[in-house]
């Protein structure tokens, strides 16, 4: 496999066509309002970090509930991120997205109007389902409509933007926080999307081109629910668990979890065999490039999230900082992370593979420099000036490891499956997100009472640090593996 194969026109036997609409070409226009249905959906998943303690002291709600508010969102991302892939192969992918547009202003409004803790919980579910209809639209629509060397800067742009996202989300809920816009305090985190969200709306009736498959696929109304079952088993014990003593009834998610995993995967492949339309094709996941980019992606983004996580609450409780300041200090990662997104193409010309090998050295050098900051400085006299040499260290390493995850994840998909991979390898994303707030964030929040909030951030870094050791290792191995990609035949790709 090559890392960035033209694949525009390729197709399986089995797979439906690709179709397009009037428009088949992506026009920077059209690029910068799907870019911006991705930054959205992205920053709203950080962007309550920094408000959640006006929200537990507006809506007086617990620790497990604010919990629930961040990873709700997650939650239902992840789950149904394939499904919205999939019907934006049958319904269109301009279509689908527009609906996830207009459905995510909606339950921004109503998170921002939310009268108490719960309403907020509830508004934050359907705020991911939005995004989960939205975002496979983004990574099909450019899979279908961009080639070569295009799709190649393209995806290195998406990775910015995904990974900037998160920065901006913690840097402006600080900044809308302190400012207190007419008295709406937290709300305006979410209030922001409306105008924004409409304004994409408008613009993308007219300049995001349409693609779809030629022949619609049948729906997998039991794969749907056991996919959906199998994730929320996971993903909600792991969140609430911790928070809530962990009682019967996550035991037994968690148990079942693997159990509804495997029914699931018997019945896609019975599925597939049987020439149906399984939600996720089996035969995808065959695919070298895709199973390698997937493995890789799990320490990439569980601990982005278990970072901004812990760092939010380090900043505010631990250090001290109003809402503004702690997330002012996270824009040196973004400062380093753009650049070096865009200079990917180029990395991978000269490294091949080893660019991500590389990429996580350099990442886990600004955790120590960031680690040692924190251990050897009186946190009284700790300024984000100071924080900023290990900061910028992890935005350079990290804006490599997602623009070049996101290559590889696409580059061995078929068009005509654009949807669905372009929903697999977001699923993978949005569930390790969701995964690095229940795994490492309630590592960090657990360890606080016994060791305090200095050791047990050390701790969650330390975790961080062996999941970059792992990613190292492993695109290792993929550099050197005949046709994985670490050879001639991906720098001439690239």
């Amino acid at each position: 496999m090559t890392l960035t194969p033209d694949t525009s026109q390729a197709k399986s036997p089995s797979a439906p066509s690709e179709h397009h609409g009037p428009a088949t070409v992506l026009t920077p226009l059209g690029l910068l309002t799907v870019l911006l249905g991705a930054s959205l959906s992205s920053i709203d998943f950080f962007i309550v970090n920094v408000a959640l303690p006006s929200i537990e002291h507006d809506l007086d709600a617990s620790p497990a509930t604010l919990e629930m508010v961040v990873a709700g969102y997650a939650v239902a991302y992840a789950v149904l991120l394939v499904l919205g892939g999939r019907l934006g192969d049958t319904f269109g992918r301009r279509r689908l997205f527009l609906w996830g547009v207009a459905a995510f202003g909606v339950t921004s409004l109503a998170c921002g109007l939310a009268p108490g803790a719960w309403w907020l919980v509830g508004a934050r579910v359907a705020q991911g389902a939005a995004s989960a209809l939205m975002l496979p639209q983004v990574l099909g629509t450019i899979h279908a409509t961009t080639s070569g060397e295009r799709r190649a800067r393209t995806v290195a742009l998406y990775g910015a933007v995904s990974g900037i996202a998160g920065l901006l989300g913690q840097a402006l809920g600080g900044a809308l926080v302190a400012a207190d816009l007419a008295g709406t305090g937290w709300r305006a985190v979410f209030l922001v999307n409306v105008p924004i969200a409409a304004a994409a709306l408008l613009v993308g009736v007219r300049a995001v081109p349409d693609s779809r498959a030629a022949r619609p696929a049948r729906s997998d109304v039991l794969g749907t629910i056991l996919f959906a079952g199998a994730l929320t088993a996971l993903l909600l014990p792991l969140t609430e668990g911790r928070a809530t003593g962990w009682p019967l009834w996550s035991v037994l998610l968690l148990a079942a979890a693997p159990l509804l995993g495997l029914a699931f995967a018997g019945v896609e492949r019975r599925a597939e065999r049987g020439g149906g339309s399984p939600l996720l094709p089996p035969s995808l996941l065959r695919e070298p490039g895709v199973r390698s980019s997937l493995v890789l992606g799990l320490p990439i983004f569980i601990g982005f999230s278990g970072f901004m996580f812990g760092f939010a609450i380090v900043l505010q409780q631990g250090l001290g900082y109003g809402a503004l300041k702690a997330g002012l200090t996270v824009i040196p990662m973004g400062l380093t992370q753009v650049p070096a997104s865009m200079l990917v193409p180029r990395l991978v010309r000269r490294w091949g593979a080893r660019a991500m090998t590389r990429a996580a050295v350099v990442h886990a050098v600004g955790l120590a420099v960031l680690a040692l900051t924190l251990l050897w400085t009186s946190w009284s006299d700790l300024s984000p000036l100071a924080l900023a040499p290990g900061l910028l260290l992890c935005g350079a390493g990290q804006g490599v490891q997602l623009a070049l995850y996101y290559r590889l994840a696409l580059a061995a998909v078929p068009a005509a499956r654009a949807g669905a991979g372009g929903g697999l390898t977001a699923t993978v994303q949005q569930s390790c997100l969701a995964l690095g707030v229940a795994t490492v964030g309630s590592l960090f929040l657990g360890l606080v009472p016994d060791v305090g909030m200095r050791g047990a951030f050390e701790a969650a870094l330390a975790v961080q640090g062996v999941g970059l050791a792992a990613l190292a290792l492993g695109s290792l191995r993929l550099a050197s593996s005949p046709g994985a990609g670490g050879g001639p035949s991906l720098r001439g790709s690239a």
